[in-house]
């Protein structure tokens, strides 16, 4: 078990960040664990001929966890909420070869017959480095970019969720029932199971929770990095990402008592969306889509909040209530 001290005043420097190399490192763990990822057998079976057939390696190797542990320089905590995969690949980039080498050959110790690539990291980490990034952009290409619109939608369905219980409820919803594996009491947050516990704080870093599509049933803790704490842990419902096109439809008796199109508008507003994009999602026309919109706001089962020059929908608590469980 790890114990994160974590006091209530901590509260304030709890953000939410959706990354792509943290869906591309738990991703390559679902991949190769379908014992314990049995929720993406489809995900797997669309894309492992495509990785099969693919030249990769070295992103294979560093990868492999022959010891249980991942090099922590590959998922850096990011500094933005929706950081893009260039970003965060440039972060790794400019990690100091030093600690590329040692982070590489951690994850292989003991281990007497290294493969080649990995070899490669002690003699010329520059050179192994740039042949993993450019495996990082393909793996990410074939086997996460096909699902990245429905993987951030999940995401931002979740950070929704959190920051109107936040805002409803008070900041101890940022972390209450993040997942079953976790618990509050106050003092610390604890992750997972057992009875010997690992101890770290805060340190003066914020906390970063990392919703992830492809997380599974686990809690992923990154508790030393120099960049801050962080969470990766499964949005709700992310069950639902994998069926079809990811969209939940409403159920019937949400449609006998809104009506089909409302119902459905007021399903879709999990996640939060403008006058226009909930028209192109249903394919209403904007003046409809503009109408329901309205008359769910007006029974208090969504609010609008600008987000730049757009202004979003999202479902209110009471919305939640009566919409949350209509898949």
């Amino acid at each position: 078990m790890i114990r994160l001290a974590f006091a209530p005043a901590d509260l304030a420097g709890v953000r939410f960040a959706h990354s792509p190399m943290v869906e591309v490192i738990a991703s390559s763990v679902a991949l190769t664990k379908p014992d314990q990822f049995w929720m993406y057998a489809s995900w797997r079976a669309q894309v492992r001929p495509a990785l099969a057939a693919a030249r990769l390696e070295t992103f294979r190797a560093v990868l492999a966890r022959p010891r249980g542990w991942m090099p922590d320089f590959l998922t850096p905590v990011p500094a933005v909420a929706r950081p893009l995969l260039r970003d965060e690949l440039a972060t790794v980039a400019a990690t100091p070869l030093d600690q590329v080498a040692a982070e590489v050959a951690y994850a292989w110790r003991g281990i007497a017959d290294v493969p080649p690539v990995i070899a490669r990291f002690d003699r010329d980490p520059a050179g192994g480095l740039a042949v993993l990034l450019r495996e990082i952009r393909q793996y990410f290409e074939l086997a996460v970019a096909p699902y990245w619109p429905r993987l951030r939608a999940a995401a931002e369905a979740e950070i929704a969720h959190r920051a109107r219980s936040a805002a409803e409820d008070g900041p101890r919803a940022l972390v209450r029932s993040l997942h079953p594996t976790l618990s509050w009491d106050e003092t610390s947050l604890r992750i997972g199971h057992g009875d010997d516990a690992v101890d770290f704080g805060l340190d003066g870093h914020g906390l970063t929770l990392m919703p992830s599509g492809f997380a599974g049933p686990k809690v992923f803790a990154m508790t030393e990095p120099t960049q801050g704490r962080a969470l990766w842990y499964p949005p709700r419902g992310y069950g639902t990402l994998w069926d079809g096109t990811g969209r939940v439809a409403p159920s019937a008796a949400l449609a006998a008592l809104l009506g089909p199109t409302r119902a459905a508008v007021l399903t879709l507003l999990a996640v939060p969306h403008s006058t226009g994009e909930v028209a192109a999602e249903l394919g209403l026309a904007a003046a409809t889509a503009s109408h329901h919109l309205t008359t769910l706001r007006d029974a208090g089962l969504i609010a609008g909040s600008r987000v730049g020059r757009k202004l979003e929908y999202l479902r209110t608590g009471l919305g939640e209530q009566l919409g949350g469980g209509a898949g």
